[in-house]
């Protein structure tokens, strides 16, 4: 009983305390010079406006966040205040409580997806050392603070949690789930295409098409047509004098700014590092297929966003490691 106790008290401690005060050093400790989110007191205009209008969701959880962070700032006792009104704004504070509570869920899902279906050498000790790994890639990629990144990488390690249990058990249940969750997760920021690249990665066999079965083709039209419709439902229905599909065109600045081709070779010795370290062949396959099927996403990157946001490879990153250490000896059976 006592046992029990204790290791139900070290896994809380880990998968969800010790996530928590990692990022409450990286939003309190220390200051970023690329945002400076501390000084604004409202969701700042450009959420609602250029290419973060998109991400609905987040936006308005924002407006929330930030009206019950006023309340409870003004109804808490004085030494709170002050140190509150200290450390930033209610729209920042509001901020971190809300990145947190899904970088909790985040911490939790990668805990439990490790767990699940773990090659026989994939030891606890060993699990919860490439879940800190995890969660320290997590928290660095913050000095790029945003309002969508914590939720969207939720949703999107949810999207994983579900196609591996549909391999796993071929109960279309967990299917009809991802189908939802991505429609949902569009709405909170476009990576939830990169569910699709997942699925597609699992279950593609090149061999099944050539032997004219196209089952795989029928499961994909699903998923593509949940992110399709809100995608350009989207970019239809909002107003286009306050939208634009992009902020920029930045492909020049990622190969000739030193910081950008620091993210960018961050990100590929890192992805290199985690494919070495695939415990079975098989994963490697999974790996190599991902990132094909994840083209359009890492080229969208290369041309409107900046390799010095690491936080961009931040889902390519977890997948990988993810997919190192799952066992999908019986990925064609």
């Amino acid at each position: 009983m006592i046992k029990t106790f204790d290791e139900k008290l070290s896994g809380f401690l880990f998968v969800v305390i010790l996530p928590f005060l990692l990022l409450f050093m990286s939003y309190y400790g220390f200051e970023s010079s690329y945002t400076r989110l501390k000084s604004s007191a409202e969701p700042p205009e450009f959420l609602f406006s250029s290419v973060y209008s998109y991400r609905v969701i987040p936006n308005y959880l924002s407006i929330y966040m930030t009206d019950f962070m006023k309340v409870c700032i003004d109804n808490c006792s004085s030494s709170i205040k002050s140190f509150l009104d200290k450390n930033g704004t209610p729209f920042y504070h509001g901020l971190f409580l809300m990145n947190s509570f899904f970088f909790i869920l985040s911490s939790l899902l990668i805990n439990v997806i490790l767990k699940f279906k773990a090659t026989v050498s994939f030891n606890i000790n060993f699990r919860r050392i490439i879940h800190l790994l995890s969660i320290f890639f997590i928290v660095i990629t913050q000095y790029a603070p945003s309002n969508c990144d914590t939720i969207a990488l939720f949703c999107y390690l949810s999207g994983i949690w579900f196609t591996v249990k549909y391999y796993h058990s071929r109960r279309n249940l967990y299917f009809y789930y991802l189908i939802v969750l991505i429609a949902v997760s569009t709405l909170v920021r476009e990576t939830a295409c990169l569910n699709i690249a997942f699925f597609a990665s699992v279950f593609f066999n090149f061999d099944d098409l050539k032997k004219k079965d196209y089952t795989f083709i029928w499961k994909v039209i699903p998923l593509l047509l949940s992110f399709m419709i809100p995608y350009f439902g989207l970019r239809i229905f909002l107003n286009r004098e306050e939208t634009s599909f992009m902020e920029g065109v930045y492909i020049v600045s990622n190969f000739t700014s030193p910081f950008n081709l620091a993210g960018l070779l961050f990100s590929v010795i890192v992805l290199y590092f985690i494919y070495k370290l695939c415990a079975i062949s098989e994963s490697r396959l999974v790996i190599k297929k991902y990132l094909f099927f994840s083209l359009p996403y890492i080229g969208m990157i290369t041309l409107v966003g900046l390799f010095w946001e690491v936080r961009l490879f931040l889902p390519l990153i977890l997948t990988a490691i993810i997919v190192a250490f799952h066992d999908f000896k019986n990925l064609y059976n």
